[in-house]
């Protein structure tokens, strides 16, 4: 089976957590970079890594890495791959991004236009065309991405970016992402069996994802990949991958995780996203506010994502908020509370330092993971 180099990209800060997963599906990793993850593997891997990497925004196929600090380099260096081993005839073939940092090359439409015209190049000379090429069949988007005049070719395999699990077809303001949300979990211990709150949950993501991975769903499972029609890849990799990994879904076990809005609407589409996702079991969502929040319970997680105060008339508002929150907070005792936010003097607002404190790009956002770590529950035996 032929072997290929993937590449993931992913918000900064949660690369870690990315490479981890890559090495428990079993694939050896090349480099880990800011906001990438490099890797090797072959066709199963491209659908595996699909189906189940929670944290990466997107699977590339990585085709070639070259230095160019001229159009004309560009150009010749494009011209001179074999596009024809990857890009079937008449496939379309978009330059769908390019992105340039720090490199003599700067002018992205300029940058997709010569790799266009290099691909067209070389293929026509593989399939012996002379005029127009056809680009009438399944897609293959390259994108190029240049760092210091390393240019980096490849073609996504993903589509619409791994995020987009297909349970989020409503969300309210400000939602977290998909991929920034399981990051969230895999920063924290919490395990199905063990009290999960979010008080602030919005549209659900993050508890939808931990639900997820309470029952050990592959986040991709309820979606479909541009790669899925390539002529390329044996659809039966894609059967097997996706029966494998209904297989893997672990119906047996129990667990109850909770969520609370302050707004009505927001809890309703929550309860209709965990529904979608197949979750919905395992999830309660009732209306509360989140200062007002308690529990009997000696040991628990809280995990939210509360407003940051981006705009200034907001500023007033989420300060209060946090001073409560921490007073709320610090109640529960043995409790461990993650809190993610933009808001630079959470701390002092909040009244309390973090044991921990990670920093995350909510896009292009920079936002700290504030980890308040509580007693470890007596085992069980005990």
């Amino acid at each position: 089976m032929k072997k290929y180099t993937l590449v993931s990209p992913c918000f900064f800060g949660v690369e870690k957590m990315l490479a981890r997963e890559i090495k428990e599906l079993g694939f050896e990793i090349v480099k880990t970079e800011d906001g990438r993850v490099t890797y090797k593997t072959d066709e199963y891997g491209i659908a595996k890594a699909n189906m189940w990497l929670r944290c990466a925004e997107r699977v590339h196929l990585k085709i070639a890495e070259f230095e160019a600090k001229s159009f004309d380099e560009l150009f010749e260096n494009t011209k001179r791959i074999n596009w024809a081993k990857y890009i079937p005839y008449g496939a379309q073939f978009p330059i769908t991004k390019a992105s340039t940092i720090k490199s003599k090359l700067h002018s992205i439409p300029d940058i997709q236009s010569i790799v266009k015209k290099a691909v067209v190049e070389s293929l026509k000379k593989s399939y012996l065309e002379s005029g127009l090429l056809k680009e009438d069949k399944e897609k293959y988007p390259i994108y190029v991405f240049i760092h210091k005049d390393k240019v980096t070719l490849s073609i996504d395999t993903t589509g619409d970016a791994l995020h987009k699990r297909g349970y989020r077809e409503k969300a309210n303001k400000a939602p977290i992402r998909e991929t920034l949300a399981a990051a969230m979990m895999y920063l924290n211990p919490w395990k199905p069996g063990r009290i999960l709150v979010d008080p602030m949950c919005g549209s659900g993501t993050i508890l939808i994802e931990a639900a997820m991975m309470g029952i050990n769903m592959a986040p991709g499972l309820n979606r479909e990949f541009i790669s899925e029609k390539w002529r390329t890849i044996d659809k039966k990799i894609w059967w097997d991958i996706r029966r494998e990994a209904f297989d893997k879904i672990d119906n047996d076990i129990e667990f109850k995780i909770y969520g609370y809005d302050i707004d009505e609407e927001a809890i309703n589409i929550a309860r209709e996203n965990a529904e979608i996702a197949g979750v919905d079991q395992y999830i309660e969502f009732n209306l509360g506010n989140a200062v007002d929040f308690n529990s009997e319970e000696e040991y628990g997680f809280i995990v939210t994502n509360p407003p940051y105060g981006e705009r200034l008339e907001d500023v007033d508002t989420v300060k209060m908020l946090y001073k409560e929150l921490g007073y709320t907070f610090r109640k529960l005792k043995n409790w461990s509370y993650y809190l993610i936010t933009s808001y630079e003097d959470f701390e002092k607002e909040f009244g309390k330092d973090a044991d921990k404190r990670r920093k995350l790009y909510n896009g292009m956002l920079k936002t700290n993971l504030y980890q308040y770590i509580g007693s470890r529950p007596p085992r069980k035996n005990d």
